[in-house]
């Protein structure tokens, strides 16, 4: 009697896994669509990103289009299907900016220590202490609203969070035994930092490089909801919302087919992320219990 609760607990375990592995099947499977149309997009998309279609605005779905038009005749869908890849890739690049300044001055930091951590960290701290959006449309409004610029300016902004993260997981690390006996051989800095310390925050860099990813579209997407981000005749998701939110008022779902395509890329990263964390969390409970 005394192991059904084991049982139980076990079998339940079990469970949650396999659907937690489902469902981050299915996810995986609705990110990889996005990316092959973000790859082959432009070859199979009916229409030009911005050629105009018909002279009827807001057309409803199946008419004038299979998803209908926008406010000025385009095809919703063409104009959907370019807006993948710029919304992607602008994403991914915005993500990749923000890891490269976040982990490397975190990871300087939490090796280096003394004034330079002091300095830093309270530069970060600084940063942080203005809203994230009311920062990035002060810098986009001063220098302009280019895709570089706003790369840029979006990379910088988040890479406050992986800062933090990254400095925290270079201090817990940088004194664990394995790391002081590299420095006993007479191991340089940069040794003990690519040998030693960023293998071993592999696990958790990558879980936070899949939220920062889906951060970045969310945050494109709302500047460009603004006005602040791409700019017309480009086509983006985000802009797509904002240029057909008129439309609502004419029972047009020009508006929202964008926005739920914006809302099933960033819950399936987040399920992805969620499973990968599932699975590095058993495989250390394994690794506990074999010691």
């Amino acid at each position: 009697m005394s192991d059904t609760p084991d049982v139980s607990i076990q079998q339940t375990s079990t469970l949650s896994r396999l659907r937690l592995t489902w469902t981050a099947a299915i996810a995986g499977f609705i990110l990889l669509i996005w990316i092959l149309l973000a790859v082959v997009g432009p070859w199979i998309a009916p229409h030009g990103e911005a050629e105009i279609i018909s002279p009827q605005t807001f057309a409803p779905i199946g008419e004038g289009g299979i998803l209908g038009t926008d406010k000025l005749g385009r095809d919703v869908l063409s104009r959907l299907i370019y807006g993948v890849r710029t919304t992607l890739s602008l994403a991914l690049i915005t993500t990749i900016i923000t890891f490269v300044f976040g982990v490397a001055l975190g990871f300087a930091a939490a090796i280096l220590k003394g004034g330079f951590d002091i300095v830093v960290s309270r530069i970060v701290e600084a940063f942080m202490a203005f809203p994230s959006t009311m920062l990035a449309l002060v810098v986009i409004g001063a220098f302009g609203t280019s895709q570089t610029v706003l790369v840029l300016t979006v990379g910088l902004v988040m890479s406050t969070s992986v800062f933090r993260v990254s400095r925290a997981l270079g201090y817990d690390i940088g004194v664990m035994d394995f790391v002081e006996a590299a420095r006993a051989r007479g191991e340089g800095t940069w040794w003990i930092l690519t040998r030693e310390i960023l293998p071993n925050c592999m696990a958790p860099l990558i879980a936070e490089f899949g939220l920062r990813f889906t951060f970045s579209i969310l945050f494109l997407s709302g500047l460009s909801f603004l006005g602040l981000g791409v700019q017309e005749p480009a086509a983006d998701w985000g802009l797509m919302v904002q240029e057909n939110v008129g439309g609502l008022f004419l029972g047009s779902s020009a508006a929202l087919i964008p926005a739920a395509c914006i809302a099933s890329l960033t819950v399936s990263m987040n399920l992805l992320v969620d499973w990968f964390q599932q699975r590095q969390q058993g495989e250390t409970v394994l690794e506990k219990i074999d010691e």
